[in-house]
């Protein structure tokens, strides 16, 4: 005898799945999770893509939703000023889940300002729906704005200072992105 199980008010054989036209909207139908624990830096006054912060998913249905959700440790090499950064997220180059323009002022996501000092950590984090429209392969990747431009340094995963100390606290940090196929 087979063994049952109960989803979704269905009892299926073992080994069966729900097919996905029973599923009830906002279902979940996969998961992608990155998880950057080494550190990047730059100098750029441009977004630039974070090396090792991206999630690849291909969605089963053209009509799914992929929730997008990502946070960013970031420091900076300045003592003496604030310095902001900026975050977006791009779906196969594409910016994404970004504001409206407004002038010449950079579309973003997520924004952070940063400690006053370059031994802090600040975090930024952003979530939104993006709707695709395909089951074609989508790499969504996390860029950053260092608003200091050449002058300064951003970092990833770790303070401006960074001193190796066991008591330390400026780093290493870790920082994420997760993508859900949601059923609309």
């Amino acid at each position: 005898m087979a063994l049952t199980q109960v989803q979704g008010g269905m009892i299926l054989a073992s080994g069966q799945s729900i097919p996905k036209a029973a599923l009830p909207t906002g279902s979940v139908l996969q998961v992608v999770s990155t998880i950057k624990t080494d550190t990047f830096s730059t100098t750029a006054n441009t977004f630039t893509s974070i090396t090792g912060l991206s999630a690849s998913i291909t969605p089963i249905s053209a009509s799914s939703l992929i929730l997008v959700k990502y946070y960013v440790c970031f420091g900076q090499s300045d003592n003496n000023a604030n310095r902001g950064s900026g975050f977006r997220v791009t779906r196969n180059g594409t910016a994404v889940g970004v504001s409206n323009q407004d002038g010449i002022r950079s579309r973003m996501g997520s924004f952070c300002i940063g400690s006053t000092t370059y031994e802090g950590c600040n975090v930024a984090s952003q979530e939104f729906m993006d709707s695709p429209a395909t089951t074609n392969a989508l790499t969504y990747q996390v860029q950053l704005l260092f608003s200091s431009g050449g002058n300064h340094t951003g970092y990833v995963n770790r303070s401006g200072r960074y001193v190796d100390a066991a008591e330390n606290s400026q780093g290493p940090w870790t920082s994420g992105i997760t993508v859900m196929e949601i059923t609309a």
